[in-house]
């Protein structure tokens, strides 16, 4: 076949257009992620009556500003200056255990709210086109006026795909369709397959909206969301995407192990993978100091899930000395519920309140997404033990001297229900 030089000019000039063409959609998708910050979601520092705390990600800006902008809803969602509330946060480079990548990190906390009213927010740079979209959430009443408080809870959202991450947002659509006065979420750990996956997080943070944009999430550190190697293990793929107390041992990876006042609770969140005997003593003076009535721990690696964790045996001492009332727990993608336990023994029914803080019930809510592991072997201490081949969520109820625990499929179904009475 002879090529003319006329037709070697039109080949060259369709070759350029294509690659210009290439060049446009790689810039128009990395300016459209910039515009519009993603991954926002919505964390606790401090009191949830006053205040929140936001992590966001930007594009091939990571020392743009981080800024948030609030107003009452209803009032001035158009952020005029006269009603708007300003706050700065802080902006670092997504730095993984390589290179330091083009996404920014953006958090920012804002404090002084008023309790029980509801806010319009957005966040960004500060330049006009590169807001996210106004959203809104509603601040706790103050402990005097709190009358009856739910929270959901997962575990092991964990997957690969965005199939898999498809069905981690429906269990936890299908938990605020069911409670959507629900305030926030604690997540026990393992939210993705591998922890360096940046598409992976991404397709959790867009499975998760609205719910994690409008409450709080609490997440626990899984042996998922960490980086292992042969000199220390590396807890960026967590800390670096989520704004968290820094409340906890200090040979524990900040963000990794903290405490939270909600409501009428004190929930303390522990770290399984690295620091147990620092956290250890952490935890004695955290529960020892806290005066909230009901206790509520969670963790990856149950000491009573599926099977035992021996490592947190001496955790379990602790939960009895302060008489903690629920330990949440994650890992064994299946659904357990123990027997209250206090030293090792049952101290009351399966199918009974537990009363007078008889003992400490520990529960693994099943996964919340793909990943579901075939039943274990049933111990001494399991009430409830199943596996129903299908996600699952929790709502814990706080009424008064009152916890009662709800289980269901990611279609609603219920499966376990069990009541605490102080």
């Amino acid at each position: 076949m002879v090529i003319s030089k006329y037709s070697t000019v039109i080949l060259i000039i369709v070759a350029a257009a294509l690659l210009l063409g290439i060049l446009a959609v790689g810039c128009t998708r990395n300016n459209k992620k910039h515009d519009k910050p993603y991954s926002i979601v919505m964390t606790l520092t401090g009191d949830a009556a006053t205040s929140r705390a936001f992590t966001w990600m930007s594009d091939n800006k990571p020392d743009a500003p981080a800024v948030i902008e609030l107003s009452v809803a209803g009032q001035a969602d158009s952020f005029e200056p006269s009603a708007k509330l300003t706050f700065t946060g802080q902006t670092s480079p997504l730095a993984t255990s390589k290179r330091a990548l083009t996404q920014g990190v953006h958090k920012a906390e804002v404090s002084g709210l008023t309790p029980n009213t509801t806010y319009a927010y957005r966040v960004g740079s500060g330049l006009e086109g590169e807001w996210s979209d106004i959203l809104s959430f509603r601040t706790d009443p103050l402990p005097q006026e709190d009358t009856a408080m739910t929270f959901i809870n997962v575990t092991d959202s964990q997957g690969v795909t965005s199939a898999d991450f498809k069905i981690w947002g429906q269990t936890l659509n299908q938990a605020f369709k069911q409670y959507p006065n629900a305030r926030f979420i604690v997540h026990n750990g393992d939210l993705t397959e591998n922890p360096e996956d940046a598409e992976a997080w991404a397709q959790w943070f867009a499975q998760a909206v609205p719910a994690i944009t409008r409450v709080p999430i609490l997440p626990v550190t899984g042996n998922h969301d960490v980086i292992e190697s042969k000199d220390a293990p590396s807890f960026w793929p967590i800390t670096a995407r989520f704004n968290l107390p820094n409340n906890g041992a200090a040979d524990a990876p900040a963000g990794t192990n903290y405490s939270l006042d909600i409501g009428t609770a004190h929930i303390a969140v522990l770290n399984t993978e690295t620091a147990i005997d620092e956290q250890a003593q952490w935890l004695r003076e955290d529960l020892a100091a806290t005066a909230q009535p009901w206790l509520i721990v969670a963790v990856h690696r149950g000491p009573y899930g599926g099977n035992t964790y021996k490592k947190v045996k001496e955790w379990t001492e602790i939960f009895d000395t302060y008489k903690v009332d629920l330990v949440l727990q994650g890992h064994n993608h299946e659904y357990s519920r123990s027997y209250p336990l206090r030293d090792g023994q049952i101290t009351g029914k399966a199918d009974a309140p537990v009363t007078n803080h008889a003992g400490t019930v520990y529960v693994v809510t099943n996964a919340s997404g793909v990943k579901l592991n075939d039943k274990k072997e049933d111990k001494f201490y399991h009430a409830v033990h199943l596996q129903n081949g299908q996600p699952m969520f929790a709502a814990i109820t706080i009424q008064g001297d009152k916890l009662a625990y709800e289980a269901f499929t990611a279609d609603g179904a219920p499966v376990d229900r069990f009541v605490i009475q102080h």
